[in-house]
């Protein structure tokens, strides 16, 4: 308990700046509590700080001890805090709610719901993160030291734009197994991940100003990203079988462009049909346009075999994009661009002068990564926790929420139209949570839709029961 730090506290301990008003509205213990949660969510008490000990606290503040006990109590119960007995009580890793957006910030508040804090670990439900707890990092650690090693013993060179040439050919193998595609390494383009492969696509294919059919709902960061670039996004709707391709030429007659994920939907989970697929494919053609297959999540299919690559069933028009961020670890933020023969000069040449590719060193390392076995290995047990982890949040779900539906690694909870899933996501941070809205993805205002999406991947601390309640709670508070 955070009450137990008996001892002087550290030197180093983060100084507190509070001001108490006696014979208020609020006890002692309610304005310590408030005032060091609005510190946190301010930024001003970082994650990771060492606070002062109960007692030295209690001496500053001139109040009793068991009053600083309380509030910090509830501030560990919030998770805001960690507790380590002897050793003393620090702010917790987990972000906590996000501080109003100032006026200078308004160009990236639409991604406030879906972006959370860099460089600390993945909350609850966060979605877009891998299993970091099943992560190879005995093999991977070996494999990077001995390339690292390596590089540094041998002669100094430019390397290869468009990425390592052992990594793209032991991805031209790996797409051929996995993913049914026939490609050179040629025409492979290794990226820093998605973000990368799309402002090489929008520059290779020279998009701004141009109108591309983009999935509703669909994924918000490219949508963000393509308007940035001046590209004009057409929401096209989808159903069951995945983007309706007659309501894209009713929309946007003259679109030559359409962003799909058709191995497993973003954020709903359906597989593209092999109708639509014909559709799609048969549009692209009559345009002479293309088709970005983003492949997100596609070889991680949890039921059956995973579809075949759009762009395995036409190589002339279909751009396809795949990244290990999810499936490996986003640390690496690399992903890789496959394009149709005709246009791999071209895309050579921007990465070259524009966007060239990543650390060789870690090209080489997951080149060797892949060679030796080890990456299919772990999309083995990957797909085997993932199931697992799936069946004990549907188990500890279902007694708090009726609407359930399973969407590739996620589990959407459908809420009633109009319910504030946005303010739901946001104050769950709070909790270590960081669940989507479902009514972000859609580009209506309101959306058709409101929910919560959450992702199987993070194991939680508490164990899933205690977050499906947590999250109830939250709904039946804010919703």
């Amino acid at each position: 308990m955070p009450g137990n730090n008996n001892h002087s506290g550290p030197s180093n301990a983060v100084p507190l700046g509070i001001t108490l008003r006696r014979g208020g509205r609020l006890t002692l213990a309610e304005q310590i509590h408030n005032e060091m949660q609005q510190a946190i969510a301010d930024g001003r008490l970082a994650a990771g700080a060492r606070l002062p000990s109960c007692r030295d606290l209690a001496v500053q503040l001139g109040v009793a001890r068991g009053t600083v006990r309380a509030a910090y109590d509830r501030l560990v119960d919030g998770q805001l805090l960690v507790s380590r007995g002897a050793a003393g009580t620090w702010v917790s890793g987990v972000p906590s709610l996000p501080a109003r957006v100032a006026p200078a910030a308004e160009a990236i508040a639409p991604l406030a719901e879906m972006v959370h804090a860099f460089d600390v670990p993945p909350l609850t439900f966060q979605m877009g993160a891998p299993a970091s707890d099943a992560f190879p990092a005995k093999v991977w650690s070996r494999i990077i030291s001995r390339h690292a090693r390596q590089m540094a013993s041998q002669p100094m060179g430019y390397a290869d734009p468009r990425g390592s040439p052992a990594l793209r050919q032991q991805l031209a193998s790996y797409l051929a197994i996995a993913r049914g595609m026939h490609c050179q390494p040629a025409q492979i383009v290794i990226t820093n991940g998605y973000a990368g492969a799309l402002g090489l696509i929008v520059l290779g294919l020279r998009l701004a100003g141009q109108q591309v059919w983009l999935e509703n709902p669909g994924y918000l960061l490219a949508r963000r990203a393509l308007a940035l670039a001046g590209v004009q996004g057409v929401p096209v709707p989808v159903d069951e079988q995945g983007i309706c391709v007659g309501e894209g030429e009713r929309l946007a007659p003259e679109a030559r462009v359409a962003l799909v994920t058709p191995g497993q939907h973003a954020p709903l989970g359906m597989t593209l049909s092999s109708a639509r697929r014909r559709a799609l494919l048969d549009w692209a053609h009559r345009q002479q346009g293309w088709i970005i297959e983003d492949d997100y999540l596609g070889e991680l299919q949890l039921q059956g075999r995973a579809a075949p690559a759009l762009a395995a069933l036409d190589s002339e028009r279909v751009l396809h994009v795949g990244t290990f961020s999810k499936n490996l670890s986003p640390t690496l933020r690399l992903g890789y661009l496959v394009v149709p023969e005709a246009l791999a000069a071209t895309f050579g040449e921007v990465a070259a002068l524009l966007m060239p590719a990543s650390s060789a060193v870690l090209h080489r390392a997951v080149a060797e990564f892949l060679h030796e076995g080890h990456f299919m290995r772990h999309l083995r047990r990957m797909k085997r926790l993932y199931a697992e982890r799936l069946a004990l949040m549907l188990e500890a779900l279902a007694p708090h929420f009726s609407q359930l539906s399973q969407a590739a690694l996620s589990v959407v909870v459908d809420l009633p139209v109009g319910t504030r899933d946005t303010l739901i996501a946001r104050e769950a941070l709070s909790c270590g949570m960081a669940p989507s809205p479902l009514s972000m993805w859609y580009q209506e205002n309101p959306a058709p839709r409101s929910g919560l999406v959450l992702s199987v991947t993070t194991l939680p601390r508490v164990g899933y029961a205690e977050s499906a309640l947590r999250l109830k709670q939250l709904v039946e508070r804010f919703g």
